[in-house]
């Protein structure tokens, strides 16, 4: 279990450096630093804020659904965080390329990348075809903390798979009641 462990955290370590310094250029810095909002409080927030603001529709209900979803993974995502204490790779390595403001808090696993698929899933449960679009676009969430040196693949991978568990459940939740 300790080589499996250690296996993993080396591919962690290597794919980080590589996405971080080979994908290095002036269009992928803007477009990360654009595109990892998509995954921040504030976006998936006043996402929700504004579904909710529309009159009585089906989509007020859909909304009420990402926030309970949002909220339930959020809530992982911060006993995650408490529990494993991971530092993030930009402060365990000096010489990987920050382009945006660091956070201090812990890296696993990643609450950005959760959110974004906490909510795009729920959106394509009930609007499948937006699958095309929000799927790709939650993927370029995870992507963007690795490009920013703010995760590892790990903390990616297992905030996606939170995002989906929770709406997965939250939808289903919904569906009963």
């Amino acid at each position: 279990m300790k080589r499996l462990a250690a296996r993993l955290q080396s591919v962690d370590h290597r794919f980080v450096f590589y996405v971080n310094r080979q994908w290095k250029c002036r269009f992928m810095d803007w477009l990360m630093t654009r595109v990892t909002h998509l995954g921040g409080a504030g976006f998936t927030l006043g996402f929700l804020l504004i579904w909710f603001t529309l009159p009585a529709s089906p989509i007020r209900y859909w909304a009420l659904e990402g926030l309970v979803s949002l909220v339930s993974s959020h809530l992982a995502v911060r006993m995650g965080k408490h529990c494993w204490q991971r530092l993030r790779p930009y402060l365990q390595y000096s010489d990987l390329r920050m382009v945006s403001s660091p956070l201090k808090d812990y890296s696993f696993p990643s609450g950005h990348t959760a959110a974004a698929f906490s909510l795009a899933l729920i959106w394509i449960f009930h609007v499948p075809w937006l699958s095309v679009l929000l799927f790709p676009l939650a993927m370029a969430v995870g992507l963007s903390r690795i490009y920013l040196g703010l995760h590892y693949p790990t903390d990616v991978v297992v905030g996606a798979w939170l995002g989906t568990a929770f709406a997965m459940g939250t939808h289903y939740l919904f569906e009963w009641l």
